[in-house]
This record gives C-alpha cells, structure tokens and sequence, in this order.
C-alpha cells in the first residue's frame, strides 16, 4: 500500500480466531492489527470471514461465511434467512440460548465496569416463553417489488418473509404476499387479548410540497388492550410497549421491588409511556404522596392520564422530560426516587445532572442499551451516586438487544 492510499480490505477473505463478543451482535477478532467486527461467530471458533464493509480505518466489519472450528454452544439457526447477507433482524440464532445469554451479561458487565472501575457480575435472566415465537410487536420494510420484508444487517434492501419465527404465530403471516405502496413500513402489533393491529406507515408529499407522515389502517379497530402490573391497559395500539408478553409484568416487579417509595412521598416516573411505573409508583406513595409522569408521546400521555384517572395522585405531564426539567413543569417537592426508562440512546448529562440535584434517596434505571446504561451511570457516579444492584433479561431472544435495571443510591 503506497504512503496516503486508502485500506480497503472489502470483499476479502480472511481466517481468523475469534474473541470476545462485543456490543451490536459481533464477536472481535483481529488480523494485521486491525479488529474485525465478525457477525455469525462466536468466541473461540476458527472462521473465514468476508469482509463486508471497510472505511479504511482501524477496524472493518465482516461475517462469518464458513466455521473451521466451531464452538460447543453452536446450533443450527431455526430461520432459513438467518446468515451472511439475509435477513438482519436476529444475531444469535447460532448460538444455544444459555450462550446468547452469557454473551449479553457479558456486554452488559463490560459496560458497567468500565463505568464503575470495579467487576460488575451480571446474569441475564430468562422471561417464560423460549427462543421463538414471542415478539408481539414489529415493523417490516416494503421493497421495490411492494412486498413487505425485512433488511439485511445495515441494508436498505428488503428480504420479503412469508414467516418470522420469533414472532407470535400469525402477525407476520397476516401481511405476507400482499403488495403496499414502495418504501412504505408496515407496522404490526398483537395486543394481550389477541387482536392484530397493522398499519402501512409513508412519507408523502403535502400542502405546498411539504412531507408529512401518513398512516393508513390495514388491520384492527386502532385500540389494544394489554394486561401488566395488575391492570388493564386499553391504550392506541401503536403506542409504546414492550414486545415480549411476559417483560412488562417483570419489568414492574423488578421496578417496584427497587422503588420502596415511602407512603406520602414523591416519585417521578421519566419517559414513562402509558404509565406502567408510574401505577406501581402510586400504590408505593398512596392517596397522600405524588407521582409525577412524563412522557414526550403525545398519545401516551393522553392515554396515561385516562388509564391512571382511578389514581389522583398521579400527573400526567406531555412533555419532552428535558423540557419539563428545565421549564418547572417538575417544581414542588423534591422526589424520593425516580424511575427512567429512556429510549436507546439514554437519559444524556442534562437529564441526569438535573435529577442529581433534586437529590433523590434512589434512582432506578431500566435500560435497553448496555452502552447508553454505562454512560449515564458513570454520569451519576460523579454526581455522588453509587450502583448498587443490577438486573438484566433476556427480553429480545436470538438478537444481541437485553433490558437491563440498574439502581442507584445517592452516596451520603
């Protein structure tokens, strides 16, 4: 390679040993003193592995198209599409359950301790139900030839699937052969009483050529009914839930066995949705205490406020949370303890600096990024928290994604 000629080692085939498992649903390996990111192997097999996408810099990404030494927690894939450049949704499939949950607790510790600088021993915990046929909710792509599908790993082509065996019988199948509009989303979801929901999702062209949204019903009335924390939640079906059946149940144990509200306190329940937490939230504080829940999704705010109506104590707020912590819409009594549940990317320093000055006894934390988990507890860290407890599930089986709950106490 001549001095200032760009490294491109896309298309090559190398063999390699592989390593550990990093974040994102790879194993890391290594070749000339570069790193490969290698999809479809698992730590401590012999691959070859292609090379699919090279910037040129200290690591490419590849996958592994034959296995020279395969590893003993190594299994054969249950979907057909499952594999080098067909369908990207799943990133375990070839790996026996008990090892996909050993390789999240894996990233999962790997993120906490380094936000920690101390061993963070993490178990990742089974949800009932198996490896298939769980995901209730899901969105596929429609390609070119307006059938719906889904991507290959980081493609904006469409793989058409008549059948998804991780999720429930008959959602992926309701929609299968049929032809929408191209470059349109279908979203598909079957609620706690069995009913699906479907509704093509596109950008089109507006008043004055403005883009806007349009979403056209395919299947179901638009109202679900889930069934959490020993409530009804009859709720738009669109709005955000978990997508396995048994997470939301265990996610508000989890929650509230770490709140320990004190009756007549305040809690906040941030991103809180429809308002799962905040419900459990509001048995801790009873009819004398106050829960605050924030939400920046306009509909689930609106059905937060409606499905929590029974609980006086419990304020609905439709805000963005950073809005709301800088706008007064959280003044009044300093809470107890908070609740976050924030999208994938985390809470961020803004949000939890503020919390950290409203000096909460305990902040319990559900993540659904190790990395973003990591960032935002070495943050609270340095605002005089400690980690004190943490617990992950297996929510998301055969993809590398896991749901974490970590509690923090304030340090005096």
């Amino acid at each position: 390679m001549t001095t200032g000629e760009k490294l491109n080692w896309k298309g090559r085939r190398l063999d390699v040993h592989v390593g550990p498992v990093a974040h994102g649903g790879h194993c890391v390996a290594r070749h000339e003193g570069r790193v490969l990111f290698v999809r479809h192997a698992l730590p401590g097999e012999h691959v070859t592995a292609e090379v699919t996408e090279d910037k040129g810099g200290s690591y490419c990404r590849a996958d592994a198209v034959e296995i020279l030494s395969a590893s003993p927690d190594r299994v054969q894939p249950p979907c057909p599409l499952s594999g080098p450049g067909a369908c990207g949704g799943c990133d375990w499939q070839h790996a026996s359950g008990e090892a996909q949950r050993r390789l999240k607790a894996a990233v999962v510790s790997e993120h906490l301790s380094k936000a920690t600088n101390r061993d963070i021993d993490v178990t990742v915990e089974e949800l009932t139900g198996g490896l298939l046929g769980w995901r209730t909710r899901v969105r596929m792509a429609v390609g070119y030839d307006r059938l719906p599908g889904f991507h290959p790993h980081r493609s904006h082509g469409v793989i058409p699937v008549g059948h998804c065996p991780i999720t429930v019988p008959g959602l992926v199948e309701s929609v299968a052969g049929q032809e929408f509009a191209k470059d349109s989303e279908i979203e598909l979801v079957r609620d706690g009483s069995g009913r699906i929901h479907a509704r093509q999702v596109r950008l089109v062209r507006g008043y004055r050529g403005r883009m806007r949204w349009e979403r056209t019903p395919i299947a179901g009335d638009g109202g679900a009914v889930e069934f959490a924390a020993g409530r009804h939640w009859e709720m738009a079906a669109f709005n955000f839930w978990q997508v396995h059946p048994a997470a939301a149940d265990t996610f508000a144990a989890a929650v509230g066995e770490w709140t320990q509200a004190s009756p007549g306190s305040c809690a906040w329940d941030l991103y809180s949705g429809v308002g799962l937490f905040a419900s459990v939230l509001a048995a801790q504080v009873g009819p004398a205490g106050r829960v605050v829940a924030v939400e920046q999704a306009g509909q689930s705010s609106v059905d937060s406020a409606r499905l929590l109506a029974d609980l006086p104590q419990v304020t609905s707020v439709a805000r963005k949370v950073e809005l709301a912590l800088r706008d007064g819409s959280l003044d009044g009594p300093d809470p107890e303890v908070v609740v976050l549940d924030p999208p994938r990317k985390g809470a961020g320093h803004e949000v939890v600096d503020t919390i950290a000055a409203r000096r909460p006894t305990r902040v319990v934390y559900v993540a659904c990024d190790p990395a973003a988990l990591g960032r935002d507890v070495a943050r609270f860290m340095l605002r005089g928290y400690r980690l004190d407890q943490v617990r992950a599930f297996d929510a998301f089986p055969m993809t590398h994604h896991v749901e974490a709950v970590a509690l923090l106490s304030r340090g005096d």
